[in-house]
């Protein structure tokens, strides 16, 4: 059996959620990320704006969507190369490449004032794909603890002159900033896709599927009526899955 899937996962709590991203595209919000595997005294998180999916099988899914939700979409690989997704690279703690990552900051440094932060940029963009095999994220203001690795995680991250590459915590702590900067990021980076591009569309239980139904025939209705069809047909209920998984 495959350890990955030929389809990229993308799982939240709401269901509004759900039908907000099949009406309007993938919409990349900051979020906190662990930087504590860097080895720096200055700080433990940073916040990067991003939409992340998963490229586990199927067999592991239920692990999964008990700690992100029980609804989701599941993307054809073709969709994500061609809008600049790409897996995360992953660091197993202080070692040999943490500390060559490291270096990047101090080459930036000893470079002409106006060139350095032309570097960093590249270099922040860079730690923006690059997560610890287990770490901490923060869910709904608590920390949690999470191996990393086993999620499989790709990762979209814009590019745009319009939206701040990063945050820091004290400015994603504050929730006027960081209500400001996500809303950026929806208006000049929403991430966008067609039916053909969904190969399932997940619901928690088999209840939610004529709801799912009735909105995708009420706000998708841009789209010819033999695609609306096929997607409708990727409705997948997580409760009847279950049973055979």
């Amino acid at each position: 059996m495959s350890v990955r899937s030929e389809t990229l996962f993308h799982f939240t709590k709401s269901l509004n959620v759900l039908e907000a991203i099949l009406l309007e595209g993938y919409w990349p919000r900051y979020c906190l990320e662990d930087i504590a595997w860097l080895g720096t005294s200055s700080a433990s998180f940073v916040s990067f704006p991003t939409v992340c999916f998963c490229d586990i099988p199927l067999s592991r899914i239920a692990e999964h969507v008990s700690f992100y939700g029980n609804y989701g979409l599941g993307m054809s690989k073709e969709w994500a190369e061609a809008n600049n997704l790409n897996p995360v690279l992953y660091v197993a703690g202080k070692n040999h490449l943490s500390n060559e990552l490291l270096q990047f900051n101090t080459h930036a440094n000893k470079l002409k004032k106006d060139e350095q932060e032309e570097a960093k940029t590249t270099m922040r963009y860079l730690f923006a794909h690059i997560k610890p095999t287990a770490g901490t994220m923060v869910m709904l203001g608590e920390p949690v603890e999470k191996v990393f690795y086993q999620e499989s995680e790709w990762r979209y991250v814009p590019k745009s002159k319009h939206i701040l590459p990063y945050l820091s915590k004290e400015k994603y702590d504050d929730n006027e900033q960081l209500e400001a900067q996500n809303g950026l990021t929806k208006k000049h980076c929403s991430l966008k896709f067609t039916p053909s591009d969904v190969k399932y569309i997940f619901v928690k239980t088999d209840s939610d599927i004529p709801g799912v139904v009735d909105f995708i025939q009420a706000k998708l209705d841009k789209y010819p009526a033999a695609d609306l069809k096929i997607l409708v047909s990727r409705i997948v209920s997580l409760e009847s899955l279950r049973t055979d998984l």
